[in-house]
């Protein structure tokens, strides 16, 4: 089992920032797989996993944009009621905080994929494969 990372792209919250992103990642032909925009007044923090992170995160520097790396979880999700108590049940019984998380449902794969910021990263993949609660790969993510 094994982390993925996730790139963090801190913007001005104003209008073209996010087409200069989607620009700059197809024209390197970089496919996004998962997405999440939080806004914060004046700014925002796009959270994203992509099919080929060094190359994303080398096109978004390149571009001019602030951009981080961090580890995350990507844990598959029954596509039913429930699923999410499954996961943040077990995380909570076993005293892991869940920083953030954002989920996406693909009809190729016939899945759900939760992607977790935890604050124990071992921690809660042990747990989560000892409850079998499945970690999906990074070779996984990258063909989805």
């Amino acid at each position: 089992m094994e982390a993925i990372k996730q790139i963090s792209i801190f913007m001005e919250n104003k209008y073209g920032r996010m087409a200069r992103v989607a620009k700059a990642l197809a024209d390197a032909n970089v496919n996004i797989r998962a997405l999440t925009i939080a806004e914060a007044g004046d700014f925002g923090i796009v959270r994203m996993v992509v099919d080929d992170t060094p190359r994303g995160y080398k096109v978004l520097r390149d571009d001019g944009f602030t951009v981080s790396e961090t580890d995350v979880l990507a844990v598959a999700i029954q596509d039913s009621p429930g699923g999410l108590y499954e996961i943040a049940n077990t995380l909570g019984i076993n005293e892991i905080n869940v920083d953030y998380a954002y989920a996406f449902v693909t009809a190729k794969a016939e899945r759900a994929m939760l992607i977790l910021r935890v604050d124990d990263i071992s921690s809660a993949t042990r747990v989560l494969s000892e409850a079998g609660i499945r970690i999906a790969t990074k070779a996984e993510i990258q063909k989805i």
